[in-house]
């Protein structure tokens, strides 16, 4: 897929945030190629001007983002990222985030999350970082349903395979399980396969209000069980409770 790019500067980058953990986020980039269809920052599109395009087609690259975090101490946790995936394909061959992350505080908590074994490239670097987590987004979207959900994003055997790195690599891991769509995720599935190599996780039920129109329009046709699940709130409500009760029992078995 063709990707726009386009190369702006930045006044500031770190924005307060509500994000839980953390008191500021980075965003070196805005708009990812993942291409995500329940991307939950496609609102940020309506910033943005009309030659830009559709929301997936673009990302716009903060060149000065390594000159900005230089020097600049922030207290409370730094969340990266939270519009954008900071190991997206074109990281590959800018390294902005590699950029940031060599001139960032060291002293600064910082959390990262990402889709992509490209996080591999930087351990170097993390192991500089005073209190450094790193997260892997996984779910148990794969062939045909991967298509649908996150087409351009790494398989989840990559995913898992880095997360297994970093833990090897002594950074302390995280599983952020999302987005649990009932009957299109196999949570019990996926904490098994990650389990061994996570420190802990975070879970994130669909919410269909931010994912937007074009998804719903996608899961209600080709997903009609799982639609008519979340739409119904008991359904759901019983559907949550039943993830509750499988992240119980494995915090039990595991002594979370």
């Amino acid at each position: 897929m063709r990707i726009k790019i386009f190369k702006v500067k930045a006044k500031s980058i770190f924005t307060r945030t509500k994000i839980p953990g953390a008191k500021w986020v980075l965003n070196q980039y805005v708009g990812c190629s993942h291409s995500c269809l329940y991307c939950y920052a496609k609102f940020m599109g309506q910033w943005r001007p009309d030659n830009y395009g559709k929301w997936g087609s673009w990302t716009e690259v903060k060149v000065n983002a390594p000159e900005l975090v230089k020097g600049k101490y922030v207290d409370g946790g730094v969340y990266m990222s939270s519009v954008s995936d900071p190991y997206q394909p074109i990281e590959k061959k800018l390294k902005l985030t590699r950029q940031v992350l060599e001139n960032l505080d060291k002293r600064i908590k910082l959390s990262i999350l990402t889709k992509s074994d490209l996080v591999l490239r930087d351990i170097d670097i993390f192991k500089k970082f005073k209190d450094i987590e790193v997260g892997l987004t996984i779910n148990s979207f794969d062939g045909p349903l991967k298509k649908v959900f996150e087409p351009f994003s790494p398989a989840n055997e990559k995913r898992i395979k880095a997360l297994k790195i970093l833990k090897e690599s002594k950074i302390k891991t995280y599983t952020f399980i999302s987005p649990i769509i009932p009957g299109l995720i196999d949570l019990e599935d996926v904490i098994k396969k990650t389990k061994d190599f996570t420190d802990f996780y975070w879970f994130e039920m669909i919410n269909i209000r931010l994912a937007g129109e074009e998804f719903i329009k996608v899961l209600k046709k080709n997903f009609p069980k799982s639609f008519e699940i979340i739409k119904d709130k008991a359904k759901f409500d019983n559907f949550i409770r039943e993830c509750k009760r499988i992240v119980y029992l494995e915090r039990q078995r595991m002594g979370w």
